[in-house]
């Protein structure tokens, strides 16, 4: 098995993972690791575009919330508290 077979592997299951935990929100994300699901899905885009193939936006955000992004967000993204966005300010002027 090569390293692109396992690596590939491991996006999946992060995948299921972030697919099984819907109850962390992009925002705590971001607050605690510095980045979220659509940092994955810009990153999806990037990389496709790096080796000559064309993934739009909202593509790539379908593959990574496995469902469309607004019916994720009206479904599972409720407004962040104003704690949430004072930690993620905070956290962005750390870095």
């Amino acid at each position: 098995m090569s390293n692109t077979e396992i690596e590939a592997a491991v996006f999946r299951r992060l995948l299921a993972h972030l697919d099984s935990r819907k109850d962390v929100q992009n925002i705590d994300l971001m607050i605690l690791a510095g980045f979220c699901r659509n940092c994955l899905s810009k990153w999806y885009v990037a990389e496709a575009e790096a080796r000559g193939e064309s993934v739009d936006m909202d593509e790539a955000r379908e593959r990574i919330y496995g469902m469309p992004y607004g019916e994720w967000k009206d479904q599972y993204q409720p407004e962040a508290t104003p704690e949430q966005l004072a930690a993620f300010e905070a956290a962005r002027t750390k870095s």
